[in-house]
């Protein structure tokens, strides 16, 4: 029990609930007495089974593909330690890409009233079971050619937050681009992160993530870029939808950015940079509360300016 409960990693969880929270808080700042917490909970359910899938599937694939060795830093992992073996590692796999697909139906059924939303929102979560699985594991990972970046910011930013969002409130809204593209951007950031800390070990296996493809110095501007972008991206959005001071209470993680930012851009060890892997995965996580409640508060709070 203890193998599988390393396995399936569970401090990637806030992380992977950040699109969810932000999404749902936008939600409720238009709904309120009708905002739907049967909703918000299968979302949450249907990521934590998506991303512990992620994880069970990156568990094997790195592990099928060499990525995971004696040399790499980070949480051991199960298979290739021996605590987990492919078999039962394929197993979990099919048992939570199921799980995640009812969890997943059942949410479009209570949320979703036209056939032509469910069947779309239902291709959405085809495609992230399969995303999910196909980032390290089959024959040709994407994540082995540098564009796990490009599927983070999707679905950890877009489809979480405008998805989380339209399933309340049936609407889209164009400007949720920006908190989303902000929210997904962090993600990104995160898994930049992870993988500057690993990119000789990568580079040995053959993983070409973005670092190993652009080297580390451009690396850390890239990371620069990301944490800029989504700080901008969200100033962008308070400034036009602006009621209240109240508003820009995420500035308060700016700080923490900044702060992982430098880690990146200081230290070399892989050992030295792991702890702000999690640093960062919090810091995404905050942002994401400290956004969604500034925009909730003008409504309950007025400052009188």
């Amino acid at each position: 029990m203890k193998a599988w409960i390393q396995a399936f990693r569970l401090r990637t969880l806030p992380l992977a609930l950040s699109s969810i929270i932000l999404g749902s808080l936008l939600a409720y700042r238009q709904l309120e007495e009708y905002f739907s917490f049967e909703i918000v909970g299968l979302c949450v359910l249907t990521t934590i089974f998506l991303q512990i899938l992620s994880n069970l599937a990156n568990d094997y694939g790195d592990s099928v593909h060499g990525a995971d060795h004696e040399e790499r830093e980070g949480p051991s992992r199960a298979v290739q330690s021996g605590a987990i073996s492919l078999g039962a590692m394929k197993t979990a796999m099919i048992i939570f890409s199921a799980l995640s697909l009812f969890s997943g139906l059942t949410l479009l059924y209570i949320s979703l009233s036209s056939w032509t939303e469910f069947f779309y929102f239902l291709g959405l979560g085809v495609l992230s079971i399969i995303a999910a699985i196909t980032y390290t594991a089959g024959k040709k990972p994407y994540g082995y050619a540098g564009l796990g970046d490009l599927s983070v910011y999707i679905f950890f930013g877009l489809v979480g937050v405008i998805g989380s969002y339209y399933l309340q409130v049936k609407e889209l809204d164009v400007l949720l681009l920006f908190p989303a593209s902000a929210c997904g951007l962090l993600a990104v950031a995160v898994l930049n992160v992870n993988n500057i800390r690993d990119i000789e070990s990568d580079i040995k296996a053959g993983k070409k993530s973005v670092p190993v493809r652009i080297g580390r110095k451009w690396a850390v501007l890239y990371h620069w870029t990301l944490l800029f972008s989504a700080m901008g991206l969200a100033l962008l959005y308070v400034s036009y939808n602006f009621e209240s001071p109240l508003q820009w209470l995420f500035i308060l993680t700016f700080p923490l950015l900044r702060k992982n930012g430098m880690a990146v851009t200081r230290l070399d060890q892989p050992s030295e940079l792991d702890p702000y892997l999690k640093q960062m995965a919090m810091s995404s996580l905050l942002f994401s509360l400290t956004f969604g409640i500034g925009q909730l508060l003008p409504l309950y709070i007025d400052l009188g300016l």
